[in-house]
């Protein structure tokens, strides 16, 4: 926990003086949060309206719940109200039935909703989580499977099987987590694209969905990098994050539709990926814009696209988008210290 509130310095966080905007910024953020957990109760927000600013919620969680969790988490630490505590640690243990489910989102749902909280029951979630995935690891394929929970073929790959899933292997089985990192770096490389299917005995092939020119798998492997930087001892991974770093910006959902929606929540991955790789100039020209271009002043992030191709919320509030802002700006401002989580 850094000794400073959340507008001042960053002793503990990535290292300088926290921009003017950056604290007013996240404060919105986690007023917000408790103005969303009034509206989800017990479910988990998922999406929200861009007008109205109403959720669409789901009753498990899906692939997003430990972002909630994380949230909550975060506004625990501004405030430091019990009342805050206990809803953040309710929506932890509501996360428990994922540490047994077939999915490579278990690095996503139990990394990230229990990085950044305290307690017994959070380190106990994480640890029966890491042991989970580590059954999981396929040493003959390099990498854990994307699994059976959510349908479809359980043989695949996907970049966004690799953020959360290197930290809950690096603590135990640091060659798997490197492995898993690196198969997937290798599939983008040599097949293309951000999703494989493995079928014998033909091996990996691509698949489009999500298509090639999804923005946010370019972010995912990037956060899984600098989930790596401080964890795993393979510097000669620099290289594949400087491939995948850009000129800042809020890219397109869909490159190959550069005039259709911008995707908001690619951008926030990014930032906080930039911070932990320690390119915090490149972070704070990110996060500046999208606090002043996307942020409204109730604490919205908006202008993140679900699935352009489905046309599932093109436009809107993603609770991953705000987690990954406010993760960034908390670690911006000192709140969370840059290599804590």
């Amino acid at each position: 926990m850094s000794s400073t509130d959340v507008s001042g310095t960053a002793r503990n966080g990535a290292a300088g003086v926290a921009p003017a905007w950056a604290g007013p910024a996240l404060e919105s953020l986690l007023d917000r949060v408790a103005v969303t957990r009034t509206e989800a109760g017990d479910r988990f927000p998922l999406y929200a309206d861009p007008g109205s600013g109403r959720w669409t919620t789901t009753g498990r969680g899906s692939w997003t719940g430990g972002f909630w969790a994380g949230l909550l988490w975060l506004r625990y630490r501004h405030t430091r109200n019990a009342a805050d505590r206990a809803a953040a640690l309710r929506c932890t243990e509501r996360l428990a039935p994922w540490a047994g489910a077939d999915t490579a989102t278990r690095g996503l749902i139990l990394w990230y909703g229990t990085a950044l909280a305290e307690g017994s029951a959070a380190t106990d979630l994480r640890d029966r989580a890491a042991r989970a995935c580590r059954e999981a690891y396929d040493p003959a394929l390099g990498l854990v499977p994307w699994g059976a929970a959510f349908g479809g073929p359980r043989l695949l790959a996907r970049a966004d099987g690799v953020p959360g899933m290197v930290p809950l292997l690096a603590a135990s089985a640091p060659r798997a987590a490197e492995s898993h990192l690196r198969r997937h770096l290798e599939l983008r490389a040599r097949v293309g694209g951000w999703c494989w299917r493995h079928e014998p005995p033909t091996g990996w092939t691509r698949c489009d969905d999500p298509p090639p020119g999804w923005s946010r798998g370019r972010a995912w492997l990037l956060l899984a990098l600098a989930d790596a930087a401080h964890r795993l001892d393979a510097a000669d991974l620099a290289p594949e994050a400087e491939h995948l770093r850009e000129a800042p910006r809020v890219p397109p959902a869909d490159e190959s539709r550069p005039e259709g929606p911008r995707d908001t929540s690619a951008a926030a991955i990014t930032a906080l990926a930039l911070l932990g790789l320690g390119h915090r100039d490149q972070a704070e020209t990110l996060l500046e814009e999208l606090t002043r271009t996307h942020l409204t002043t109730d604490g919205r992030l908006l202008d993140g696209c679900y699935d352009l191709a489905a046309g599932t919320a093109p436009r809107h509030e993603l609770i991953w988008g705000d987690f990954f802002l406010a993760y960034a700006l908390a670690t911006l401002t000192g709140l969370v210290g840059l290599h804590e989580a």
